[in-house]
């Protein structure tokens, strides 16, 4: 019988994930099931597996070691759960590592025999550090950055670590950087919460950035590999904040979120510090990649932490570094993480050395036929239902009719890559701003795309990348034929999908370039704003539903339906 690990992250993007004999069987985040945006303590996802899998040993990552325990039996509740289920589980507990579980997910999916991967987040485990050898001089603080050595079977070696704290006087020696000024991705965490968003909405300052220019009149950000005191104000672990009092350029007479909805209320000052935060961090982190290539003499690099989704970042550094294979990791959240640890528990415990390189991010719950033709009948009334195939899809795309598609396992991480997205016309001028609105996004945000895998080098510059089979780079764009994907800056965060990746969805995007002559097609989740994508058939309805949208296509049982 095959040994089945069930890792889970409790923190923010709660998820559960089953290896199987080191496989990758499946991975679903906690607000797929709960609706719940960021949700945590993937319960409902933990019993899902259970219901379809046997568990032999369960791993525990996130950012802190201890947990909440049960009366009676004084175990954490995550093990008490599974235990209900299977009595002999085992527990393993990685939550004094979060950096280690970022790396392990990013070197084991990555394909390399060995690399060094380079982790930049917000705030991992707290930890007490010793300083000198003898433990006599220690500091503390939240784990930032880390750069690792990574081999088979399970070897990770650690580099550097930087790490940050609200009081720590800053200490320096050649292997740790600990202090209470902000990091990277803190630093862009305080200007995501002056624009007026969550502090996990870093996404959004990526999409403004892109309007911003250079601002003399805005301090230096950085001084010394470390945001300046002067301007920003830790709040280790939760986020960071812009010190506006201190600095009248960023004094503002209005809640920033007005300009949210409406273009003609933002400030310079805010487009302009988008942009700076963007430029500056991104050099950072090749200064960091740099570093380390310099130090191990490795040309193969793994990016994971929440700055590994920054996809405008992730091409600048494929620029910067065209001698060097880069692998960022999809998953790169602390979701992923439950991958990570469970994946390296398997490799500590067998010592196995099968590399895997990650090919597909469908590890969702399957539904059945029958379930999808039972939710259809189930609204019968309210729509039209006929037989739809790619080339009726294709032929609504190009008369500009917005196109949700479902089918198959749901996409792991925050990419819909053709399971659980809505599709349109990429060459409709005002593509954008019509899709926002529906969707009832910030004006400012960019769409992405998908492009057939063998036309990709004639629309994209992949700066010597053969694909982007999960949407993490948003690359230069060659012709205007594509406006409502087109940013502002020229760029689009795009797919390339074959025909073995994703039958249905490749199809779709065949049938509508031999209608337009455009190998691509319009690609955005299968969302509204402020809600998690949807999961079951039921979710895709009822967001159908909530929404202007009309159509919904199911090719698995080729059904389109249509609101009446």
């Amino acid at each position: 019988m095959s040994y089945n690990i069930l890792g889970i992250n409790p923190g923010h993007n709660g998820s559960a994930c089953l290896v199987s004999d080191g496989e990758l069987k499946y991975y679903l985040e906690e607000e797929r099931l709960s609706r719940m945006k960021y949700d945590g303590n993937p319960f409902k996802s933990m019993i899902d597996i259970m219901s379809k899998y046997h568990v032999d040993e369960l791993v525990i990552v996130g950012t802190y070691p201890d947990h909440p325990t049960l009366p009676w039996t004084m175990e954490d509740v995550y093990t008490g759960l599974v235990r209900k289920y299977y009595p002999k589980v085992k527990t393993t507990i990685l939550g004094q590592e979060h950096h280690l579980t970022h790396a392990s997910i990013a070197f084991y999916n990555s394909g390399f025999k060995k690399a060094v991967a380079v982790i930049v987040d917000g705030a991992g485990t707290y930890k007490d550090i010793n300083m000198n050898e003898e433990g006599s001089v220690k500091a503390k603080g939240c784990e930032t950055e880390s750069v690792w050595t990574c081999e088979y079977p399970s070897k990770f070696t650690v580099l550097h670590k930087v790490f940050g704290d609200n009081t720590q006087n800053r200490m320096v020696n050649e292997k740790f950087d600990v202090g209470n000024s902000v990091t990277i991705v803190k630093a862009y965490e305080a200007v995501t919460n002056y624009l007026g968003f969550s502090f996990l909405e870093a996404g959004k300052t990526m999409g403004l950035s892109s309007y911003g220019k250079e601002n003399n009149g805005i301090p230096q950000l950085f001084k010394d590999n470390r945001a300046s005191k002067d301007i920003f104000i830790p709040d280790y672990p939760r986020g960071a904040y812009i010190d506006d009092q201190s600095n009248p350029i960023f004094k503002r007479n209005r809640d920033p979120r007005n300009f949210h909805r409406n273009f003609n209320e933002v400030l310079d000052v805010e487009k302009d510090l988008a942009y700076k935060i963007q430029k500056e961090t991104q050099e950072k982190v090749g200064d960091l990649i740099e570093q380390a290539i310099s130090v191990t003499g490795l040309n193969k690099v793994v990016l994971a932490g929440g700055y590994g989704l920054n996809c405008v970042a992730n091409y600048y550094l494929q620029k910067r570094f065209p001698k060097i294979d880069l692998y960022c990791e999809p998953i790169s959240h602390d979701g992923g993480t439950a991958i990570g640890g469970a994946k390296l528990s398997w490799h500590e415990r067998t010592q196995d050395k099968t590399i895997r390189p990650q090919t597909s991010l469908y590890h969702g719950p399957k539904y059945s036929e029958n379930q999808l033709r039972s939710a259809v009948k189930s609204v019968e009334n309210n729509y039209n239902t006929y037989v739809g195939n790619a080339k009726s899809v294709a032929e609504l795309l190009s008369e500009n009719k917005i196109v949700a598609m479902y089918q198959g396992s749901s996409e792991a991480g925050p990419r819909a890559l053709g399971n659980r997205s809505i599709l349109y016309n990429p060459t409709d001028p005002n593509g954008k701003d019509f899709v926002n609105e529906v969707k009832g996004r910030e004006w400012f945000r960019p769409f992405a795309g998908t492009v057939l895998e063998k036309d990709a080098d004639d629309w994209f510059d992949f700066a010597g990348m053969k694909g982007s089979p999960f949407m993490m780079y948003a690359v230069d764009v060659k012709q205007d034929k594509i406006p409502a994907i087109t940013h502002v800056d020229g760029t689009c965060r795009i797919q390339t999908v074959n025909e073995k990746q994703n039958k249905n969805y490749y199809d779709v995007i065949n049938e509508f370039k031999n209608i337009t002559g455009v190998p691509i097609i319009f690609n955005t989740s299968f969302n509204l704003a402020g809600q998690p994508l949807v999961e079951t058939i039921g979710d895709a309805i009822q967001t159908l539903e909530d929404s202007k949208m009309s159509y919904l296509y199911l090719p698995e049982i080729e059904i389109i339906l249509e609101k009446k």
